[in-house]
């Protein structure tokens, strides 16, 4: 999403004031804090106050009243937005350390990300890409095994590792106006879905080196060959997203009396309030977060391994405990393989699992690097494993066997992206009536699935009959 700013200067004005604020010195989150924070004063600048009529021969503020949708104004009252509710929204919710943030300066916006294709035509046009995807089976196809039908049009070379649809290299004519037009007219079955193929998750060994030896085996081109030959031809893709902010919001008031009384105690009643609708609004995204990676994350079936009660030979529990080090550690490789963007960096756990991994943070039969926090009570987050950063899910039942593995990009890749409007607006009222104040607290964001295959950069597995 392209905002006309000057980053550097964003960010020299607000990361001194956010670190003292929050102490978060993280440069990744300082970044996109500071845009955020730049947004948030440009919103309360353009505000305005627009005064409603109570009647009369003296206009006035008349009663406290909300706006509603379709019907009367609300009263003139500003609805003030406060900032640093919205950094200590931002600073808690430990699902922003998830997914990259990409700062909305509106309700609603554009997601631009990239990704690469083969090429060489297009599948609406006369000239033909090198490579084409389709999901079903075509007519007249030259198989790796069979003797070569001179009369195809279209190569069988594979099916993708990903999505599972057959893969063709285009070797004959097209004689209708485009791809598909084609295939429509010698593909067996209807309703073909005709793409072009994904360089990085689909990649086709051999792209840019001479044909199949005897053995099926791509290998590169002699020099006569490489001068005899046009090069193939990879497209970088630039696609964008349309988002729209949605909404999580929540209310509480308190009475008089209980502002009043609670002050002998040193408690301000109004700002308990904001924190307890500060952990609401927390809690949500959190859970939206992780709800949506788990819901888009493959499954390493191959991965899942089962607690028994019998131990072999000197094997204890902890040797078992250490195994899910061992899983994450593959679930981040899997990652690497399947997106190709790189592997994965964080790992999210139940209460018992994060547990389990604490006690064996020292493991010396089988040492793996670690900076995982021994001290009681320290599992949100809990610390790092070879590099992949593991956090606690308050919300996930505390003996849950289920673990999450997820890369965070940069947002121009594959996978789930943040973007704020309103982190946290904050509206205090006087209720008619009683005089007691009222907080409403609203949050207002898009989570975005990017790329051409975002579930690749989550993966998650399960540790059966897991046990402390």
């Amino acid at each position: 999403m392209a905002n006309l700013i000057n980053e550097a200067e964003v960010r020299n004005t607000w990361s001194p004031i956010i670190s003292e604020a929050t102490g978060i010195n993280e440069s990744s989150k300082l970044a996109w804090m500071s845009e955020y924070c730049h947004n948030h004063k440009l919103y309360e600048d353009a505000s305005t106050m627009s005064l409603g009529l109570t009647g009369g021969n003296i206009f006035g503020m008349g009663n406290t009243k909300f706006p509603t949708a379709g019907a009367a104004d609300g009263s003139g009252d500003k609805a003030p937005t406060l900032l640093p509710l919205a950094m200590q929204v931002a600073a808690q919710t430990i699902g922003l350390d998830l997914v990259p943030v990409v700062p909305m300066a509106g309700p609603m916006g554009l997601l631009s990300y990239l990704d690469f294709v083969y090429e060489g035509g297009k599948v609406a046009g006369s000239i033909s890409p090198t490579y084409i995807k389709a999901d079903k089976d075509i007519a007249g196809i030259v198989t790796i095994d069979a003797v070569a039908d001179q009369n195809a049009k279209y190569e069988y070379v594979g099916a993708s590792r990903i999505d599972g649809k057959s893969i063709f290299k285009v070797v004959g004519a097209i004689v209708e106006a485009n791809v598909s037009d084609d295939l429509n007219a010698v593909k067996t079955g209807a309703g073909a879905t005709v793409e072009l193929v994904k360089a990085l998750e689909d990649h086709i060994p051999g792209f840019s080196g001479a044909v199949k030896d005897a053995k099926g085996v791509q290998t590169p081109m002699t020099r006569g060959v490489g001068e005899q030959t046009m090069d193939k031809v990879m497209g970088l893709s630039l696609f964008s997203k349309s988002v729209s902010a949605e909404t999580f919001q929540v209310a509480a008031a308190v009475t008089r009396e209980q502002v009043q009384d609670l002050k002998q105690f040193g408690v301000d009643a109004v700002a308990q309030v904001e924190a307890v609708l500060t952990n609401e609004l927390t809690q949500s995204i959190n859970e939206h977060i992780l709800t949506k990676m788990r819901s888009i994350a493959g499954t390493t079936n191959n991965l899942t391994f089962t607690y028994t009660g019998n131990f072999t030979g000197g094997e204890t529990i902890a040797d078992r405990q250490r195994r899910i080090l061992t899983n994450i550690l593959a679930a981040a490789n899997l990652i690497a393989q399947n997106g190709r963007r790189g592997a994965g960096n964080f790992a999210v756990v139940g209460g018992a699992m994060a547990s389990a991994l604490q006690s064996v943070a020292g493991f010396v039969a089988y040492p793996m690097a670690n900076t995982i926090n021994q001290v009681a009570g320290s599992i949100y987050p809990l610390g790092s494993i070879a590099g992949i950063n593991v956090y606690t899910d308050p919300s996930q039942a505390f003996g849950s066997e289920e673990v999450l593995v997820g890369r965070k990009g940069d947002g121009n890749g594959p996978g789930l992206v943040f973007m704020p409007y309103l982190m946290a607006e904050s509206v205090q009222a006087i209720v008619e009536g009683t005089m007691a104040p009222k907080v409403a607290v609203k949050s207002r964001y898009a989570l975005v699935e990017a790329g051409f295959h975002p579930g690749t950069q989550y993966e998650k597995f399960t540790v059966n009959g897991f046990a402390l």
